[in-house]
Order: C-alpha cells, then structure tokens, then sequence
C-alpha cells in the first residue's frame, strides 16, 4: 500500500487503527493537510447555504464546551467576507444580566449556564434596532465586578451585512423570540464524528475533555484535576440546554480533527500524571492516561508545527491567528 493509500484510509475509515498506521508510515503532515482542508470546504459549503437565504439577519452558532465554537465563528466570518458578505460579530456572554440577578442553581450556586443568566430582552431589542437600520452601543461585560459596561463600541448594518453571534443557548428558540424565524440560520458545531476503537462513540466526549483540560490547564490557570471533577456538571448542563434544541440547527459543523488527539497525547501526558492518587479525579485520569498513551500514536514535533494557525485545535495548545 503506498504512502497515499494509507493516509486516505485514515481519513475514510476514522479508526484509531489506521491514524496510527498513518502516523507510523510518515503520513502526519498529509493528514493534517487533509483533515483542515475538510474543515474549510465543511465552513465554505454553510456560507454558501447561509447566502442562498435571503432573509438571513442573523446566524447563532451553538455547541457544547469544547467544541471550537469560537474558532468555527471567528473562521465562518472569513467565509462570508469571501463571498462579499459582511459579518458583525456580536458576543453573547457580554448580556449577561447583572450578578445580582443571576439564577442560582440547586446548590445555591450562581448558574451562568442557564438562559435564565442573559438578559434576553435587551438582547433583542438590540438585535431589533440593527435590523432596522439603527446604530447601537455593544455592551462588554466587566466579569469581576458582575456588570454590563458601555465602552462606545458602536455597530450598524450595512447593505450586505449579517449578524454572527455563538453561545450555548443559540439554538434555543427562547434567546431571540423578537427575531422572526426566516431571519435566523442556527448553526450546530461540535465533535461529531468519532475516532472509533471499538464503539462508535467512544472518543467523542474524550477528545472534548482533553481539548478543555489543556485549554484550561494553558490559558485559564486551572489544573487537570479541576477539570476532570467539573465535568460531569459540564455534560449535565449540556443535557439541560443545548441537547434537546440541537435538530433546530439548520446545518452542522463537525469540528473533529482526525490528527488531534495524535496531538493532545503530548500535551495531556504530564497533566493526567499530575493528578494525585487520593484524588476523586484520579480515576478518571488513568483511563484518559491509558487510551491516549497505550492506543494513539503521536505527532512529531515537525509535524505538530506544520499545523496552521488558524486551525481549531490552536483554540486550545495556542498560537492561534485569533484573538479569543
């Protein structure tokens, strides 16, 4: 089998079997190549879609932790601006209602997660005002002091424009209920297609895990063990609020990168090995230690940067193109 034979394998059968194959052959330069090839034609075919609709206003990008929502926003923008269409990006955490206001959850918690955190009114009065050829001062959201802030960031739609704008409740009809229907394109984006060893889901949750615990461990200051101990809170309140609206998505992202947990494996090792053994996170960390360490092979360092900068996978190891 030669060389290009065994990387488009990879790529067609999704197995950890033949990634590793793939890998050993000498084959990771092509297989990252290939794999964000996949990624732009995915995000140039929903621009298209997303143009075809004449009355779009506004697209709402939704998806669970992890799963590149940003960079899938910040990269859809270029897509558009390629076919003359001009994006605002509105960021939905900066309607957060003030701390005061914000629900609490069963523990007596502040819930950010829920719609219940953002003030939805204000949110679509100002949506309104854009679509009706209005100016308006974009908020920021001051997260230490729990308030909004006007900083004079002022936006306005022009002939060909269209607002973006991601969050988990983006899907759910109840964030933008002043905005018709015909004028929102609702976008799904998250790990959709597995690395199969056994099962068909069996890397789904995992490649997310590991995506957040190097994101939080580099850029957030939190470790490992964090992590693993808030997740299942994580998954619950995916369940809550994102799950059950996802079939309103008029087109789906799959930002699964068949190279990438090829890549975490290096960058997860001393993290998992960190975690202490009276720790109720330790389990957890040798099974994610042992599926990446005894079943995935690993990219070299040449190849880990042959990785473009505007790859979704640089939201989460770094030196990313995009600012987040």
């Amino acid at each position: 089998m030669s060389k290009d034979e065994i990387w488009m394998r990879a790529i067609k059968e999704n197995t950890v079997e033949a990634l590793n194959d793939a890998l050993i052959a000498g084959c990771g330069r092509d297989l990252i190549h290939m794999a964000e090839v996949i990624h732009v034609r995915q995000l140039a075919a929903i621009a298209d879609e997303i143009s075809d609709n004449i009355d779009a206003k506004l697209v709402l990008i939704a998806g669970p932790s992890s799963s590149g929502k940003t960079t899938t926003s910040k990269r859809l923008a270029f897509q558009l601006l390629a076919i003359g269409i001009k994006p605002l990006i509105i960021n939905m955490d900066n309607y957060f209602r003030p701390r005061e206001e914000t629900p609490r959850d069963e523990s007596g918690d502040y819930d950010f997660e829920c719609l219940g955190a953002l003030d939805v009114p204000f949110l679509n009065l100002q949506l309104r005002q854009l679509f009706d050829g209005y100016e308006i001062d974009l908020p920021s959201y001051d997260f230490k002091e729990g308030k909004r802030k006007f900083n004079g960031n002022k936006i306005k739609m022009d002939k060909g424009s269209i607002v973006v704008m991601e969050g988990i409740h983006g899907l759910n009809p109840d964030l933008t209920p002043g905005i018709p229907p015909e004028n929102k394109f609702k976008l799904y984006a998250s790990v959709l297609r597995s690395l199969t060893i056994n099962e068909p889901d069996d890397t789904l949750y995992d490649t997310r895990l590991l995506r957040r615990m190097v994101r939080d461990y580099t850029f957030r200051g939190t470790g490992p063990e964090d992590t693993i101990l808030r997740w299942p809170k994580v998954i619950e309140a995916e369940n809550k609020n994102i799950v059950p609206f996802m079939d309103n998505a008029d087109a789906k992202f799959d930002s699964a990168l068949i190279y990438e947990l090829a890549l975490l494996k290096s960058y997860a090792d001393n993290l998992l090995r960190s975690v202490p053994p009276y720790s109720d996170a330790y389990p957890e960390a040798v099974r994610l230690l042992d599926f990446i360490m005894n079943n995935i092979a690993a990219l070299t360092p040449k190849e880990v940067g042959l990785i473009p900068s505007s790859s979704i996978v640089r939201e989460f190891i770094g030196t990313s193109i995009f600012r987040y």
